[in-house]
């Protein structure tokens, strides 16, 4: 029964078992290669998409010329529709709509009138609103279609032919470049300058054996329609040495002066393909998350006399800090993947420069022969016929005889061919003579025409026996079109970009660091605070608590790096951008909370670091006059947790330490007015975890607050605990030896107290003065008298009841040509 239910529903037919794997196989590759060919890739000899030529097709066939009236974007899409292509109407009008598009193609191949988008990402009209005709540069792709260029083949009914590819006078592949996603594959071509690409074509005709690095001095690089910049030439060289690449692009952008101070950036072009809307939203959104702090506005200003987009920037903020924070975290810097894909020889194939050019040539000269071809048969049947037209002429009166007495015209032609020797086709075309051509005027140009085919022909066959001329052929047509259609290159280069470190995002500027008495540490900028006379009250630099004080302060760049070193001799590594910037009255951060410091520790010091590598070294000194040499190097790895700076006894601490060159000298100053000065050179470099030698013999109760390196033209400014100060020339501080119990460097009386630290200072120095209640003072140390060191000095600050000075710091104004100096640190 089975058998009989399988006969009745195979009857008459042959069944073949097929494995199901295969099946799937094949018909996944058969679809594959359809969508690779016929939809997505373009073909490397006219650079174009199926859709794209038939587009273009259609709209000559209906006449649309650039010198013509345009017609709807709809009827344009309707014909390719009709015709040639049978998918959806928004593919065709797609596809036509970016043909329009200056910002999509470098050199656009259709002609529009109306909305068809914007780089904002706003879409077309819609097709029955739109008007649309050839450029005249496309118009050079399909020249010479109608003289049997290219193969035809019949459109998807079979009812029309359509063309394999066009002739392409232009190298559009490379010109207007493509972007495609197939199965499995996808192409993505940089457009390039029109210029330049007929430059390097017509240098590799001349020269067959032309290296890729020869090209790449005629093509630079990509010529994006948005302009921009392309950073860097790796990617460049990489995509046309292996067809493959990464080129990174910035928007350009400069800066402009504006009142109150301020500056603006303003973007002019941005990367290929970046939508500007989605840009700017972007912008905006990271100013709302504070993710960039420098920008105040945002406005588009772009109309039709090209893009301008604003951003105000705070005052006092660096423009290029935000623009590397803009290039980091928005499309201001995109990287383009370039992927030389095309069809080559009817298969999917990567392609290098020299051959994506060679393709070109190889393409024109196929389609120059194709046309020379027709043109000798043309020219070789004028010619046929002109020279029938002759020998009627010689026998004008026998023509005319015989073609009065033939019966009618097939009697003519016959008698015509059989009597003066004549083919068919010179027979017919005297039969179709008019009257006015056997005159003399008419007989001379026949023979001059005749003459003007002849020499037509021998120049036709010249052209087919030498692949030179057809080669000079295709440099005078690459000529001929740079001349009418060549423009100045849009994308300029600049020199390799490295990945954004977030230095890079930090501005370079002098800042404050402070330092209270419980572990509060913050930065704020020297403009807070206004400069002051001498004798000033100060202003408030920093809100405390009762039971706080402001201890330290001390001025470094944002870039710098500090080293964080303890009374106990530990030391700590931190970046000051990565300090927590805040008011002139905010108290900052506890600064346990950014170093893993142990508990109980306690600062002691701040130095400034720019380089590890300098031939430097770090003097410290302790309150019992224990001094330690060690090079500058061997701190610039510390762990997570510190490192030991110096083995401090567990009666004594670090108060003190200072960068040093060789050559320098030290000087100490006690809480009681002495101080000693010597040679560096007098410590030994010692390790890490050194214990040090004595620097200078303490009387009873003494101790040592500061210590400084001698600077030439310099004078040591000693201010103490009521408010006084002075300064003193280092030549009036002998040179002893180390170890000694040194000389008076200012008499401490009950006016003006005991020392609470001293710096190495000249003329254009500020100084910072700070005291317990939190007030601080900036003053010119200009304003400061030089005098002896046996005497008491002069009132610096007026001092609240109760209140004293508890530190001093100098000010740096700019940190520009200070790369090298020794670094300032706090008392």
């Amino acid at each position: 029964m089975a058998e009989e239910t399988k006969n009745l529903f195979t009857r008459n037919e042959k069944i073949v078992p097929i494995s199901i794997e295969e099946e799937v196989r094949n018909s996944y590759m058969d679809y594959s290669m359809s969508v690779i060919v016929g939809r997505a890739l373009p073909d490397c000899r006219d650079g174009l998409k199926p859709v794209h030529r038939r587009i273009l097709y259609a709209m000559r066939d209906l006449g649309l010329v650039h010198n013509r009236e345009y017609k709807k974007s709809a009827r344009i899409v309707g014909e390719v529709l009709g015709k040639y292509h049978p998918h959806g109407d928004l593919s065709v009008y797609d596809a036509l709509v970016r043909m329009v598009q200056t910002f999509s193609l470098r050199y656009p191949l259709v002609d529009g009138q109306g909305n068809f988008g914007s780089v904002d990402g706003d879409n077309a009209a819609a097709m029955r609103y739109t008007e649309v005709r050839l450029t005249a540069l496309a118009e050079e792709m399909l020249e010479d279609i109608d003289k049997e260029t290219v193969d035809f083949r019949p459109n998807f009914d079979e009812s029309l032919e359509e063309p394999v590819l066009l002739p392409s006078k232009i190298p559009n592949l490379i010109l207007n470049g493509s972007s495609g996603i197939a199965v499995g594959m996808a192409t993505n071509i940089p457009p390039h300058n029109l210029k330049e690409v007929c430059g390097a074509i017509k240098h590799l005709i001349d020269d067959p054996q032309a290296t890729i690095k020869d090209l790449i001095k005629l093509i630079p690089g990509p010529d994006f329609p948005t302009g921009a910049i392309i950073c860097g030439r790796q990617g460049v060289l990489d995509m046309y040495n292996t067809g493959r690449g990464h080129i990174k692009t910035r928007a350009r952008a400069g800066v402009e002066e504006i009142k109150n101070g301020k500056t603006n950036i303003v973007v002019t072009e941005i990367p290929y393909t970046v939508n500007k809307a989605s840009l700017l939203e972007k912008i905006a959104e990271l100013v709302n998350d504070k993710k960039i702090t420098g920008i105040s506005d945002i406005r588009d200003e772009s109309d039709k006399d090209g893009m301008r987009i604003v951003l105000e920037l705070k005052r006092g903020e660096n423009e290029q800090v935000v623009l590397n924070q803009l290039y980091k975290h928005t499309q201001m810097q995109e990287t383009f993947g370039a992927i030389l894909l095309a069809i080559d020889q009817g298969m999917p194939k990567v392609l290098n420069l020299k051959q994506l050019l060679g393709r070109h040539i190889d393409h024109r000269k196929v389609i120059i022969t194709r046309r020379t071809t027709y043109e000798l048969r043309i020219a070789e049947e004028r010619a046929h016929i002109l020279e029938g037209f002759k020998i009627a002429l010689d026998h004008i009166d026998q023509v005319v005889k015989t073609i009065r007495e033939a019966k009618d015209r097939k009697d003519a032609f016959e008698k015509l061919m059989k009597k003066f020797a004549l083919s068919d086709r010179q027979a017919t075309a005297i039969l179709d003579m008019r009257l006015y051509q056997l005159t003399g005027l008419e007989r001379t140009k026949i023979e001059e025409e005749y003459l003007e085919v002849i020499k037509r022909i021998s120049y036709l066959k010249g052209i087919l026996a030498s692949e030179k001329k057809v080669l000079a052929l295709i440099k005078d047509e690459l000529t001929e079109l740079y001349e009418k259609y060549g423009d100045d290159r849009r994308t300029t280069f600049q020199d390799d970009e490295k990945e954004f470190h977030i230095e890079d995002l930090i501005a370079d500027e002098s800042t404050i660091i402070t330092v209270s008495h419980s572990g509060y540490i913050k930065r704020t900028s020297p403009n807070l605070y206004r400069q002051q006379r001498r004798g000033g009250k100060g202003i408030m630099g920093m809100e405390m608590r009762d039971e706080d004080f402001v201890e330290d302060l001390y001025t470094a760049s944002t870039l710098d790096y500090l080293l964080f070193i303890t009374e106990t001799g530990h030391l700590y590594w931190l970046k000051v951008y990565e300090i927590p910037q805040a008011g002139r009255l905010s108290k900052g951060k506890a600064i346990v909370n950014l170093l893993d410091m142990d508990p109980g520790e306690k600062l002691a010091t701040i130095i400034r670091v720019r380089d590890f590598d300098q031939p430097l070294s770090v003097v410290m000194a302790t309150q019992q006059g224990t001094v330690k040499k060690t090079p500058l190097k061997a701190f610039s790895n510390p762990r997570k947790g510190g490192i030991i700076a110096m083995t401090v006894d567990s009666k004594d601490r670090l108060v003190s330490a200072r960068l040093t060159q060789a050559e320098d000298d030290v000087i100490l100053a006690t809480h009681f007015g002495q101080s000693i000065r010597f040679h560096s050179s007098q410590i030994r470099d010692m390790g890490r975890t050194a214990q040090g030698v004595r620097g200078i013999r303490l009387g009873k109760n003494d101790y040592v607050v500061a210590m400084e390196a001698v600077q030439k033209d310099a004078t040591l400014l000693i201010v103490t605990e009521n408010g006084y100060g002075k300064r003193t020339a280092f030549d009036e501080y002998r040179i002893q030896g180390r170890g000694g119990s040194g000389i008076i460097t200012v008499k401490t009386k009950d006016r003006n107290g005991p020392v609470v630290g001293g710096l190495s200072v000249v003329d254009k120095d500020e100084v910072m003065i700070i005291t317990a209640t939190g007030k601080m003072i900036r003053s010119p140390v200009s304003g400061i008298s030089v005098i002896g060191r046996n005497t008491q000095g002069v009132r610096l600050i007026n001092l609240a009841e109760k209140d004293k000075v508890v530190a001093i710091c100098k000010v740096i104004e700019s940190e520009e040509g200070e790369e090298g100096e020794t670094s300032d640190a706090g008392s």
